[in-house]
């Protein structure tokens, strides 16, 4: 983003020399005036592709062509927009965009007029388009749309652009943090255990661009973020290297915090250190569990945040976080999963074929700090599958990669099926380990573990079957989700009306609830319960002689069967 100081700067020289001097592939100036009315937002909108999809850049409204100086019209004509209100503006221009874009406005003044800067940020993972579908590059001091095969080749280029991979000119071994290289070092001899000898004969640039780490003896982003020293983030301005852990309450409220940054090799020791892994009491079940055990796995911990770490979209310039709970921790960062399907992975056991952060990753690598067979996410499952627990949760919505991690046993009944029925496959485990939290199963889904005989019921409230709460030991609870024989329910209403000569509705609600399965929700038993009323009234064995509102249910003395 241009300051304050720097677009006066600009603006200062624009006073002497013309705009289309200072123009570049990266600086742009525009004008609107209710004179002149040359730019809209869907003009802006052409201007903010070409810069997307070229380097970045910089556009400011309030220049005319001939230097001078205007400014904008803040009034009912700029850019399309009724006020100066920024938010309204960032909404009018990003809607004009595809995909739509979180722009970076800020207004300034100068010299008594008003001026928008519009700042582009650098490319990432598509291009950016206008609604009406052009794709515009920047060309040297202008901009103009692309070709078609400019378009396949910008698409090839981005899939296969690096950030981790960027070499940073200015930045030199002074700039990388002692004892993170020690460490590095000491992992990488622990991983090549066979090149031991060899290593302790590498001096530094060998050992760095061995490791991944620099290339050709030139400093990489990578080699900031790992290895860097605090005060070397700089370098990869605006975006951060920095992992925030934040502990709540049971009540949401914030207890303590620790912002770590670079090295982040470093920084990960430190945020695990600041994680509560107590020891977790199982309820006895004879021998079926132990008597105590670490809420998290280490391994789990460890790969979580160094998940983060590798596919971290940096180019976004947020942080990593590391949210703890009473019993569960939050990962999160920014960017999608390039896997598209946590399942899928987990179910395959392959590595992945694409990275975002492909130098990176190889750099955590070969330091020990990622998984090198891909197989991390299924190893994460396996161990919570040991501990009877949940599975990982994966939320990937929002542009962002949210990992839950639960520390405690969250169904009973889910655990004794996982300690007693060792034959079920990873798949299955995953569609129960659904079924426990309540998610929703595909028909797919579903009628597969039907067939299985896993559950029974119907969508969405699926509970485990009869077959296998008889082999774990719950057929208390299968009772309770099992709905009870329909005579059952009305045979019990007409005796119960006897005894107290009439109830109302919520005497029948009262008697029934807890007699319905516990699979049903408020609205469901609420249903049911319409149901046998209206049966036994048309059956002619009860009738309501009190209001519609206030209902008076008595035993019908004179049985007539209604239709």
């Amino acid at each position: 983003m241009i300051h304050e100081a720097e677009l006066h700067s600009i603006l200062q020289k624009l006073k002497a020399t013309p705009s289309e001097r200072l123009e570049s592939d990266v600086l742009e100036f525009k004008l609107y005036s209710s004179e002149k009315a040359l730019h809209n937002a869907k003009d802006l909108a052409e201007e903010f592709s070409a810069f997307a999809n070229h380097l970045g850049g910089h556009i400011i409204v309030g220049v005319r062509d001939s230097s001078d100086l205007p400014g904008c019209n803040w009034g009912d004509q700029l850019v399309g927009f009724p006020t100066i209100d920024l938010h309204i503006t960032q909404e009018r221009l990003s809607g004009k965009l595809r995909p739509k874009q979180q722009l970076r406005l800020a207004q300034f003044i100068f010299e008594g007029c008003s001026y928008l800067v519009i700042s582009v940020p650098k490319p990432r993972d598509t291009l950016v388009s206008t609604t009406s579908g052009k794709v515009c590059i920047r060309d040297g001091k202008s901009s103009r749309a692309m070709e078609p095969y400019e378009i396949a080749s910008a698409v090839k280029a981005l899939q296969d652009y690096d950030w981790s991979a960027v070499i940073i000119d200015d930045a030199g071994i002074d700039d990388l943090d002692e004892q993170a290289i020690e460490i590095a070092r000491a992992n990488f001899k622990s991983k090549f255990s066979d090149k031991a000898a060899e290593v302790d004969s590498w001096d530094t640039v060998t050992f760095l661009n061995k490791a991944k780490l620099s290339i050709k003896g030139k400093i990489t982003r990578t080699a900031i973020i790992l290895l860097g020293k605090q005060e070397s983030e700089h370098f990869i301005g605006p975006s951060e290297a920095k992992i925030r852990w934040l502990l709540k309450d049971s009540r949401g409220n914030d207890k303590d915090y620790l912002i770590a940054g670079c090295p982040l090799l470093l920084a990960v020791g430190k945020i695990y250190a600041k994680i509560r892994n107590s020891k977790y009491r199982y309820l006895k079940d004879g021998t079926l569990f132990p008597e105590e055990i670490d809420q998290y796995e280490p391994f789990t911990l460890r790969e979580a945040i160094n998940n983060c770490i590798a596919h971290q979209d940096y180019s976004l310039c947020g942080r990593i976080n590391v949210v703890e709970m009473e019993d569960q921790l939050i990962f999160t960062n920014l960017g999608s999963f390039i896997p598209g399907d946590v399942e899928r992975v987990v179910r395959e056991n392959a590595p992945e074929e694409h990275y975002r952060n492909r130098f990176l990753a190889a750099a955590m690598a070969n330091l020990k700090m990622v998984d090198t067979a891909g197989g991390g996410i299924r190893k994460m499952f396996n161990f919570q599958r040991q501990r009877f627990f949940p599975l990982p949760d994966y939320d990937l919505s929002e542009k962002r990669v949210k990992v839950t991690i639960t520390g405690k046993v969250l169904d009973i009944d889910y655990a004794r099926i996982l300690a007693r029925n060792l034959e079920l496959s990873f798949g299955e485990i995953m569609l129960l380990d659904k079924v426990q939290k309540k998610i929703p199963l595909s028909k797919a889904e579903g009628k597969h573990l039907k067939a299985r005989k896993l559950i029974e019921g119907r969508r969405p409230n699926f509970f485990l079957s009869k077959k296998l709460s008889q082999v774990t030991g719950q057929k208390a609870v299968y009772s309770k989700n099992k709905a009870l024989d329909k005579a059952y329910y009305l045979d019990f209403i007409v005796k119960s009306i006897e005894v107290h000569r009439s109830l109302e509705r919520k005497d029948v609600d009262e008697l029934l609830w807890k007699k319905l399965p516990d699979r049903m929700d408020d609205k469901q038993k609420k249903i049911k319960i319409n149901h046998l009323l209206s049966e036994l009234r048309k059956l002619g064995k009860i009738k309501n002689i009190g209001t519609r509102r206030k209902s008076a249910w008595v035993v019908n003395k004179n049985p007539i069967k209604t239709q």
